[in-house]
């Protein structure tokens, strides 16, 4: 039986490299990727309710990222209680990071390899042990990418290529990586397959540059052309429209949608807004708590921001700052947060209103 694999790498070119090798297996493989800190445990914990769901056998193949000892600890034991709960579940890290060495020595499933980066590592790891039909590029991108992580600048010419590929993937901000996790991940192997087809020509690092704008323009363009503000905006628009039963919230009557971390809510909001007129107003929650609220002459958003966060601002655009707010990585613990701040709003109204009834 083919297990199905849930792949969780870094967010740099070396992790993002690992998945597109990953891509040429026939498996059915769901991406993930993660930063260092509490975004590796969040999107572990995501990882396993999945496999929960699903009662199919399953490979967790991790890349490019090293567990601390809590980490790892934490992470076999979840495996094997679900393991003895009648699943099958396997764990596989491949990564090249010394600080992991503790964790490699302790943990068969952790293998580690500090002479090569991470994606020569899956490479090579691939071959070995999974159906792979590699494509004639592959061994000379992976090579790049080996040489700019490691920082081989001896290599000059894998080098100066990794570098450019090294801003494409880091550049590449338009989407966000909480709310679109799978159309961003799509987004940036897109344009890495795309820079795997100037390989070995003449400037290739010159003419990677020069393309990397068009690269992205033609990845969000649905129809015509325009600015790539544009049609990022719009696309965007129209993924938030397909969040609509999971991200629509109720204040006090009032329908308003809410997203995490997109940003540039003058442009966005007002678009979904515009796009989507059953919505009274839409808030954007950024990852330390600030908040952005846009209406289109349907509520005071000035109000609501004064009343959720002591905000203020405009009736048609507002924001705030919540208190004590927690960065999260994942929407749905977001949206809680959100929630209760609603709730407890107005719950207080409720009282306030009650007692003026009383007098």
């Amino acid at each position: 039986m083919k297990r199905t694999i849930h792949h969780l790498s870094h967010i740099d070119l070396d992790g993002y490299s690992c998945q597109l090798v990953m891509k040429f297996t026939p498996y059915k493989i769901f991406n993930y990727n993660a930063n260092y800190g509490a975004e590796i445990r969040q999107k572990l914990e995501m990882i396993l309710e999945s496999i929960k769901k699903s009662s199919q056998s399953s490979l967790i193949l991790i890349t490019d990222l090293n567990l601390t000892a809590d980490e790892s600890r934490w992470l076999n034991s979840e495996v094997k209680n679900q393991n003895e709960l009648k699943a099958d579940i396997k764990i596989t890290l491949l990564d090249h990071h010394g600080s992991g060495e503790s964790s490699a020595k302790k943990y068969e499933w952790y293998y580690l390899d500090t002479a090569r980066c991470a994606t020569k590592i899956t490479y090579d790891y691939a071959k070995e042990h999974f159906e792979f039909s590699e494509p004639s590029w592959m061994n000379k991108f992976v090579n790049v990418v080996n040489a700019v992580d490691l920082w081989k600048q001896e290599e000059v010419e894998n080098f100066e290529y990794g570098k450019v590929c090294m801003r494409l993937v880091n550049e590449t901000r338009e989407l966000n990586r909480v709310m679109f996790a799978t159309e961003d991940n799509n987004y940036k192997l897109s344009l890495l397959l795309e820079a795997t087809k100037l390989l070995g020509e003449d400037n290739a690092p010159i003419k990677l540059d020069e393309k990397i704008h068009l690269l992205k323009k033609e990845f969000f363009q649905i129809d015509k052309n325009n600015t790539l503000d544009n049609l990022a905006t719009k696309y965007v628009v129209n993924l938030l429209g397909k969040k609509r039963s999971t991200n629509t919230i109720y204040y006090k009557g009032y329908r308003g949608f809410l997203s995490y971390g997109v940003g540039n809510t003058s442009i966005i909001g007002n678009g979904f807004l515009l796009a989507y007129p059953e919505y009274d107003f839409i808030v954007d929650v950024s990852y330390r708590g600030t908040m952005s609220l846009r209406a289109n002459n349907q509520v005071s958003v000035s109000q609501i921001s004064k009343e959720w966060a002591n905000g203020g601002g405009h009736p048609n655009a507002a924001g705030g700052r919540i208190i004590g707010f927690k960065e999260q990585y994942r929407y749905d613990r977001v949206k809680k947060q959100i929630e209760k701040i609603i709730n407890d709003k107005e719950a207080v109204a409720g009282d306030l209103e009650y007692k003026r009834e009383e007098l």
